[in-house]
């Protein structure tokens, strides 16, 4: 049986695997990420985490799908919420909500910005900010938070991202997720420095295996993640064949997660863009060896 709190599991147990989720857009999107799931669910995973959108829009979608995945496959749901234009009252009555439907387990983020429109008025300016208050008012939740290897792009230094990332730790964040990455190099670097500053809970690498040309593209201008040379070079050389990019991102990853394991990360959260595919076979391969 699982320990009441996450955190324990996380720090305690064998190593985890999870995937992350987002509210699907259209009844077409919905009915595949319920098959993802099921494909998923047989993995076994530790916790799934939901997305919420840009500048804490799909509050009510996030909330919803949250609710549902212990009633409809028995996952454990980690439910993302974002201080980028939320209230206090909104904030506590979400949480309300989520705790009365035996959700125990969040990700406390400042989340993104709104793409086309003003960012709404809100009463946190940073995730520090909502880790506290929710750690304040419930002190029964597992709070985790975001994390970067590389450095947040709008920091100034990495050594300054850390410090930050401190006050969320000391705020009260009980496990950490990272953004993606893709050399490993940066992960075993950032978790080295962020012990030497005193942060000691557990942080989980974020991976995700790439598919296609464009969507490497895209997630590097987003997160700023470094692709090794060699992975670049091989995706260029692909462009056109979305089955060989596949491939080369399925086996990249493996390689990965292989190390990660090795070498005594706490486990692997997999983003999974509502798809199955790719991170059951990674997962498989890992379980193989």
């Amino acid at each position: 049986m699982l320990p009441a709190r996450l955190s324990e599991r996380l720090s305690s147990g064998p190593p985890s695997f999870s995937f992350e989720f987002f509210p699907p857009p259209t009844a077409e999107a919905e009915a595949e990420l319920w098959l993802a799931i099921d494909e998923l669910t047989v993995l076994q995973p530790t916790f799934v985490s939901v997305t919420c959108g840009a500048g804490g829009s799909k509050r009510d979608k996030t909330l919803e799908l949250a609710l549902q995945l212990p009633r409809r496959s028995g996952l454990r749901p980690v439910a993302h919420l974002v201080c980028r234009g939320s209230k206090e009252e909104e904030v506590a009555s979400t949480v309300q909500r989520l705790i009365a439907g035996g959700v125990h387990d969040v990700l406390a983020l400042r989340g993104d910005a709104p793409r086309d429109a003003d960012e709404p008025a809100g009463d946190f300016k940073y995730a520090s900010e909502l880790v506290r208050y929710l750690r304040t008012r419930q002190p029964g939740l597992c709070i985790g938070a975001a994390s970067y290897p590389e450095g947040h792009l709008e920091a100034s230094t990495r050594e300054a991202d850390l410090l930050h990332l401190k006050e969320k730790v000391l705020a009260g964040s009980d496990f950490l997720i990272t953004q993606i990455f893709f050399d490993n190099a940066f992960y075993f670097d950032f978790v080295h420095r962020a012990r030497a500053i005193g942060i000691t809970v557990p942080i989980i690498p974020g991976i995700m295996p790439i598919t296609n040309a464009s969507q490497l593209e895209r997630f590097i201008q987003l997160c700023g993640a470094t692709v090794p040379q060699r992975l670049r070079m091989a995706i260029s050389q692909h462009a056109q064949d979305r089955v060989a990019i596949a491939q080369l991102g399925i086996a990249h990853a493996t390689a990965q997660c292989a190390d990660l394991l090795a070498r005594g990360a706490p486990g692997i959260h997999f983003y999974t863009l509502n798809r199955s595919r790719a991170t059951r076979a990674i997962l498989m391969a890992l379980k193989g060896r």
